[in-house]
């Protein structure tokens, strides 16, 4: 089995300076946990969470109690929050080296890229579990 048959193809990315105004509004729209940060020319640069981004802004943001100083939070940058260092895995990598970068890392979703380092999709540990629960329920 090769993850580019189970990953999300649908890569939402954003760019390392931008703000977390963007980031607040694409976690909002959209049902998922982490955007794939780029640098200039397009390659993955980091991971962002929702876990990073509630960490980083004030939590009063959306509460109407909310000063000036506290939405300031959202001016903050992308690079200001992530660490530079994403654990990513190969397009054609197995699944078996999926399950062990998971396991080795601790980590939770990864990114899948390219030769080039660009974002193509990301696999989660949910996928997974997806796939394992519908190959369960055809036996």
């Amino acid at each position: 089995m090769k993850i580019e048959d189970l990953m999300s193809k649908n890569v939402i990315t954003v760019h390392i300076d931008d703000r977390l105004i963007k980031v607040k509004e694409l976690f909002e729209k959209n049902s998922f946990h982490h955007l794939m940060v780029i640098n200039d020319k397009g390659e993955l640069a980091a991971v962002i969470s929702d876990r990073d981004y509630t960490k980083a802004i004030h939590p009063n943001i959306d509460k109407p109690s909310a000063t000036v100083k506290d939405l300031a939070t959202l001016n903050k940058r992308v690079h200001q929050i992530v660490k530079r260092e994403a654990v990513v895995i190969a397009e054609h990598a197995s699944l078996k080296a999926v399950i062990q970068m998971f396991y080795e890392n601790k980590i939770s979703c990864l990114p899948v890229v390219d030769s080039n380092k660009r974002p193509v999709g990301v696999i989660s540990w949910r996928d997974i579990l997806k796939w394992l629960y519908e190959k369960a329920n055809k036996q």
